[in-house]
């Protein structure tokens, strides 16, 4: 189980980091919009999955093994 944790943890750091990019690449070009939907709305879900990670990964080094 703590693999999986880590392997998920490690994709969802690297999702959450790719939707903040492409959010502050939208945004510095000119464009409010990514996708249909709002930069800063990508960019809040780009943390929100960066979070989600953090918590995966600190499940799977606290968990005993």
């Amino acid at each position: 189980m703590g693999k999986i944790l880590a392997i998920a943890g490690n994709i969802l750091g690297g999702v959450g980091l790719l939707l903040c990019v492409v959010a502050g690449f939208a945004r510095l070009s000119g464009n409010y919009y990514v996708f249909s939907y709002e930069a800063m709305t990508v960019f809040n879900a780009g943390v929100g999955v960066m979070v989600a990670a953090c918590l995966a990964k600190l499940q799977q080094l606290t968990s005993t093994p």
